[in-house]
């Protein structure tokens, strides 16, 4: 579903062929959110629990690295060149967001 006014008919990840990918990354991370969740609830050791929530995390980072690199090449640069400063601007808001720099 497109949002912010967006006129392209499909989202970067999706331009791009790697809406699979992200699906398949996610579903990864859901599974190890589960297995967090599991550790927790079998009392496991803390600082087993916290690199597990570490390795979530990286993962999580690598999807949103990817959507962004998706992003800056099809709704960035594909933009109509009237478009890309908001584009870029939406961009970097949404980068300083991810990174906690609000």
């Amino acid at each position: 579903m497109p949002s912010h006014g967006d006129t392209h008919t499909a989202p970067g990840y999706a331009a791009g062929g790697n809406t699979q990918d992200v699906l398949k990354r996610l579903r990864r991370v859901e599974g190890q959110v589960r297995g967090i969740a599991g550790m927790v609830a079998d009392e496991r050791y803390c600082i087993d629990v916290l690199q597990q929530i570490s390795a979530a995390q990286a993962a999580l980072d690598k999807v949103a690295l990817a959507l962004v690199d998706d992003h800056a090449r099809h709704c960035v640069m594909g933009a109509d060149p009237s478009e890309q400063d908001a584009k870029r601007e939406e961009l970097m808001t949404a980068i300083a967001r991810l990174i906690g720099r609000r």
